[in-house]
């Protein structure tokens, strides 16, 4: 491995005013060879702690070398001590000049889907400037009028650090902490997920079993809640599974007594996220047998998250298959980057709410048909059409009117969905006329996308497969909505706990368009009607 030092002469730095890629650039540049091994550069980035490498040769970057390169060497069986570096780099590689502005080169690094990219002085490599350190500056220097002009949705807008994960829309991928989300999800039980998220390592196999003992009693409705549980499943609906969690999670939240987060320390807050991560299911299986004038069906402590999930729902216990793609789903939705309900759990943690309040915001965020309303609405898609051979004649009259396909298209992915590819694989070897007919409907759906939209990727996504595993699993479509919850208040909690531990209030500003002020306010005679 070498260090890149700048050269004796650069140009001359820019004016104050004009912020540069030399500005902001990370130096010397950490680098690689072609001919080192896929494990002595792992090592550079683990000792160094770096996402990515920039290849040289001589003085030249001739390639980068990203964590997401590793992973794909190791998932084809890549041995990292005989792989070589020259073997998975991305090549050729850009470059940018030190002079270039910094609004220019994140213009650039957004239309190539770059991530990082080497900045380069009379010819030499000086250093590495990433989408984050140009983000930053986006965000800082003032538009004209004193605010900043951001994207519709704040889409592309890195809004705070995490450590939690990163979905890489480009690149199909995603991840909670350093492992993949779906190998975790195909690997692991839905316990050291959570473990993971919530203490930022998997557990050992002593600590996993410390870990399962204290959440097992956590399941449980306490008795406070239990009293008051019927009256809430009347008076919510299956249309709005959700409102009946928003209300039992508040009072579960008063009744223990829950403190605002800038009150109490972390293992308090720690403490009250473990509850709500915990007894959600519970709670959700709870209201939706009350609602049927069926009994509740208290959680078993010799059975994991999702299996209890379906036992608790159905009263008897599933099979293993079917508990096992339930895990998967779960494990696979826990967080997703800073999706509309974890950036609102986010913005009410920064006002110092208790842990209570905040869920219970972000539950409200999910509960959109936009959101985490989708898995029942994509599977109603597959209902409508009816036929594989109604496909084409049901998806362009909506697309020509504009109208949203549920199940397809993403914010982020430009690619095929993660989630997606697993989610199709389960449903596949569960099995049945459902899964035959989904995949023709799938690929129609894409060839009709592409057709009436050119210049856009669009694949299906989680929630189309979701709802049709949800399905075969004997999962109503009443609870798909719920049993998103269900894992995504996992990755609530774990962001509710990351943004109290060093918390400030989340205070954006708005651009306003209304008519010119001041003016004299009309005396009411004169208003018009």
């Amino acid at each position: 491995m070498d260090e890149l030092n700048f050269p004796k002469q650069l140009p001359a730095p820019p004016t104050a005013s004009r912020r540069s890629v030399g500005d902001l650039m990370s130096h010397p540049a950490i680098t690689a060879k072609p001919d080192e091994t896929l494990a002595e550069a792992a090592r550079h980035m683990r000792e160094r702690g770096v996402g990515s490498l920039v290849v040289i040769d001589g003085a030249q970057p001739v390639g980068i070398l990203t964590e997401r390169d590793l992973l794909i060497a190791v998932a084809t069986g890549e041995d990292l001590g005989r792989g070589y570096v020259e073997d998975f780099m991305t090549s050729p590689v850009e470059t940018l000049e030190v002079d270039v502005e910094a609004c220019d080169a994140l213009t650039r690094l957004r239309d190539r889907g770059y991530r990082h990219i080497p900045v380069i002085a009379l010819g030499s490599l000086v250093g590495v400037v990433s989408m984050r350190d140009l983000m930053t500056v986006a965000q800082i220097t003032p538009a004209p009028g004193g605010l900043i002009d951001v994207p519709p949705g704040l889409k592309g807008v890195a809004v705070a650090h995490t450590s939690i994960g990163c979905v890489r829309g480009l690149e199909g991928f995603y991840h909670y902490r350093q492992y993949s989300a779906i190998e975790l999800a195909q690997q692991c039980s839905f316990e050291e997920v959570m473990y993971l998220l919530l203490h930022a390592s998997l557990p050992s196999a002593a600590e996993l079993e410390v870990f399962r003992r204290e959440v097992r009693p956590l399941r449980d409705i306490p008795d406070e809640i239990r009293e008051v549980l019927p009256a809430i499943a009347r008076a919510s609906s299956d249309k709005e599974p959700l409102d009946g969690l928003r209300t039992a999670i508040s009072l579960l939240a008063s009744a223990r007594g829950m403190r605002p987060v800038i009150d109490i320390d972390a293992k308090e807050r720690r403490d009250d996220a473990l509850l709500l991560a915990c007894v959600t299911p519970t709670l959700l299986t709870a209201l939706y047998r009350l609602r049927r004038g069926h009994s509740i069906v208290d959680p078993d402590p010799q059975l994991g998250t999702a299996e209890n999930y379906l036992y608790m729902l159905h009263g008897q216990r599933p099979s293993s298959d079917r508990a096992r793609a339930i895990e998967c789903y779960m494990i696979s939705t826990i967080d997703h980057g800073f999706n509309a309900s974890t950036f609102t759990a986010r913005v009410v943690t920064g006002t110092g709410a208790n842990v209570g309040a905040c869920v219970v915001a972000a539950i409200g965020a999910l509960s959109g048909p936009w959101h985490g309303g989708s898995p029942s609405r994509a599977l109603d898609t597959l209902d409508a059409i009816g036929t594989a051979d109604r496909t084409e004649a049901w998806v362009r009259p909506r697309v020509a009117s504009g109208e949203k396909i549920m199940g397809f298209g993403h914010p982020v992915y430009r690619t095929d969905d993660p989630r997606s590819l697993m989610l199709r694989d389960l449903a596949i070897e569960l099995g049945g006329d459902t899964v035959d007919f989904a995949q023709q409907v799938e690929r129609r759906i894409v060839e009709v996308l592409a057709e009436l939209k050119p210049g856009r990727t669009i694949f299906a996504n989680v929630e189309f497969y979701a709802g049709v595993v949800m399905d075969l699993c004997g999962l109503p479509r009443e609870m798909f909505s719920p049993t998103f919850a269900s894992s995504r208040v996992v990755g609530w909690c774990a962001h509710i706990l990351e943004q109290a531990a060093d918390n400030k209030i989340i205070r954006p500003s708005a651009r306003y368009v209304g008519p010119l002020a001041p003016e004299p306010v009309p005396a009411i005679g004169a208003r018009e009607a």
